[in-house]
Order: structure tokens, then sequence, then C-alpha cells
């Protein structure tokens, strides 16, 4: 009678159609290899007093490298400005401006393939919000070539 059960089971899921359009996703997303590139040419351009942020389109943090003379809570402006640049998809800093928010969250760049945001890394503690985002956008380009 168990195998019975069993087999009228079994019959029952195979017999289920697949949703229309259901099918493997197939996406780009940041790797270990590129987020140590992008975080280490950040630092390399933006100084020791700067940390790194990076994360993939989940938003979850790849590499954080803090600088050897970086100051403690540039760690979380960092994450932050990575995980805003990730989530809408444009720099920090227009978001902050579109949003008119005082929070300084210059420095936090998308990483994308095409239109397809696929990461975001953010900087703190490098020089200002607008020396931040030209080191933000400088590491991106040192992996141009990966991104398409």
């Amino acid at each position: 009678m168990l195998f019975r059960l069993a087999g009228v089971a079994a019959a029952a899921i195979l017999s289920v159609p697949s949703a229309p359009g259901a099918q493997v996703l197939m996406q780009r997303d940041v790797s270990l290899r590129m987020a140590l590139t992008i975080a280490e040419t950040a630092i390399a351009e933006c100084g020791l007093g700067a940390s790194v942020a990076v994360v993939d389109r989940a938003g979850r943090l790849r590499v954080f490298l803090q600088g050897d003379n970086a100051n403690p809570h540039n760690i979380e402006l960092a994450r932050r400005k990575a995980y805003t640049a990730r989530t809408f998809g444009q720099p920090s800093a227009a978001w902050a401006k579109r949003t008119e928010t005082a929070i300084p969250l210059g420095g936090g760049m998308p990483i994308k393939v095409g239109e397809d945001t696929i990461g975001g890394v953010g900087l703190s503690g490098g020089g200002g919000q607008e020396k931040e985002e030209a080191c933000a956008k400088g590491a991106i380009a040192k992996v141009a070539d990966q991104l398409k």
C-alpha cells in the first residue's frame, strides 16, 4: 500500500505543468576577485585614511578594507554608500540630493553591466565626497573589461 501511495504521489508531481516562463535565472554578480580589485584600487587612489566597501547585487558585503589611518566610523559609512548606490542604481550623492538628506552620502557608485546594477562600491574618509566618488569611479574603471 505504501508503494502505491508513493507511486500516486510521484505521478501527481510529475503531471503538474510548470509555470509559464519558468526558467533558470542567469545573473551577473560581483565576484570576490572583482571586489578585491575594486577595493584595492580605491584605497590606492584615495589613500590609507579611507575605508572602502564593495557589495554584490543582493547588497551583501563582499569586501571591506579599512585603511591604516581610517577612522572607526568610516566602516559603516562606506558600507551604506555602497548599499545605497547598489539599491538605487545611481551614485549615492545623486540619491542624497534627490531626497534632500543632509547625511554625507557622496562617495558611493553603482557597479553596472549595461543598465543592470550588479553591485556597489562606497568610500568614506578619502578626502571628501567628490574625491571619494572619483576614487570609486577609477576603481570600477579598473575592472571595466569584465563589465561587458
